[in-house]
């Protein structure tokens, strides 16, 4: 490969494709030119990079694209979006030398030592351990989980399908929930309960349950929308008067993503910290900061103590996942 190739970048989320064409190095990037494009308007990967590629000066030979599903001996199918990606078809249809696949969530691991303060809104500082464990939660189209650890060298990131896991409620209003949710799903996976996708049916289970007012502006948006998640989060947070059941809707999803938070803070012993990542973190970030959130999250009975010592971040730079992808691609390791 030309030392003065161009690298294709990506992020392939169940919602957005993000393409990115870069040169230089992990320290010193230099974007080309980048696209976002929603992936829903295509069947596959192939289509939207060759749209991307289509006026582009120089060509890459090497791509890496972070994917929203797991990743197995090259080959990733995709949770949220039915697409099925596979290193060895992607490799000579785009004409490339190379082409490396890595979960997105690994992708966004990969970011965290990149991250500056001002990157991160911090809920609880805790007290770091160096070189200890850090742990990624990501609400966004799913629930996606990953951790990071030390290999002596240089930071590892490590895939978890911990979205996945059963859903375990917590208090009676939790438990009500999962009912509700066996009553229409075999399995009941934190995913379920704690993404954008999941957020309708909180709302759906709060207003079958009664006792919390619906606004008749916000039910009549909802009943008229494709995509009733952003109507819900505006109408908790931002559209005066506020509606008081997608408020009750939104805060009963951070209850879960807090509780979520400190099992996987606990589940890979993340003493450098937790991140809270996705594309809901930032559009609910009042409700995160709220006392109750760190309650929830460090509400771990005999181990409590540990939880909050556990820093807690939001990461509010948008991009962190094609950030990642960018700094393993061109750290040499995807080669």
């Amino acid at each position: 490969m030309a030392a003065s190739s161009p690298i294709l970048v990506g992020d392939v989320g169940g919602t957005n494709t993000r393409l990115t064409l870069v040169r230089g190095s992990a320290h010193s990037p230099l974007i080309l030119r980048e696209s976002l494009l929603s992936s829903r308007d295509y069947s596959g990967l192939e289509e939207p990079v060759r749209e991307f590629l289509r006026d582009a000066s120089t060509l890459p030979r090497l791509a890496v694209f972070a994917v929203a599903g797991p990743v197995t001996e090259g080959r990733a199918e995709l949770t949220n979006l039915g697409w099925v990606v596979e290193e060895d078809a992607l490799r000579p249809a785009l004409d490339l030398d190379s082409v490396r696949l890595v979960n997105d969530l690994v992708a966004k691991a990969y970011a965290i030592p990149h991250l500056g303060p001002d990157s991160l809104a911090t809920l609880q500082a805790g007290r770091p351990v160096s070189e200890g464990v850090r742990a990624v939660v990501a609400p966004g189209t799913g629930l996606g989980m990953a951790f990071l650890t030390w290999d002596g060298h240089a930071p590892r990131a490590h895939p978890s399908e911990g979205g996945h896991v059963e859903f375990a409620p917590v208090g009676p209003l939790q438990d009500e929930l999962l009912g509700y949710m066996r009553s229409r799903y075999r399995h009941v996976s934190g995913e379920r309960v704690c993404s954008g996708r999941a957020l309708p049916e909180l709302y759906a289970f709060l207003k079958n349950r009664g006792g919390v007012s619906e606004s008749a502006d916000v039910a009549a948006r909802m009943e008229a929308a494709s995509d009733p998640t952003p109507i819900i989060v505006e109408a908790a947070l931002h559209t005066p008067p506020r509606c008081p059941l997608a408020r009750a809707t939104v805060e009963l999803f951070a209850a879960i993503l807090a509780a979520e938070a400190g099992n996987m803070a606990l589940r890979v012993f993340a003493t450098g910290g937790v991140y809270l990542g996705g594309g809901l973190r930032r559009r609910i970030l009042p409700i995160l900061r709220d006392e109750a959130f760190l309650q929830t999250f460090r509400d771990k009975g005999r181990l409590s103590a540990l939880l909050a010592r556990i820093p807690l971040h939001v990461v509010i730079r948008p991009g962190t996942g094609l950030l990642g992808a960018l700094h393993y691609a061109l750290s040499g390791a995807a080669r």
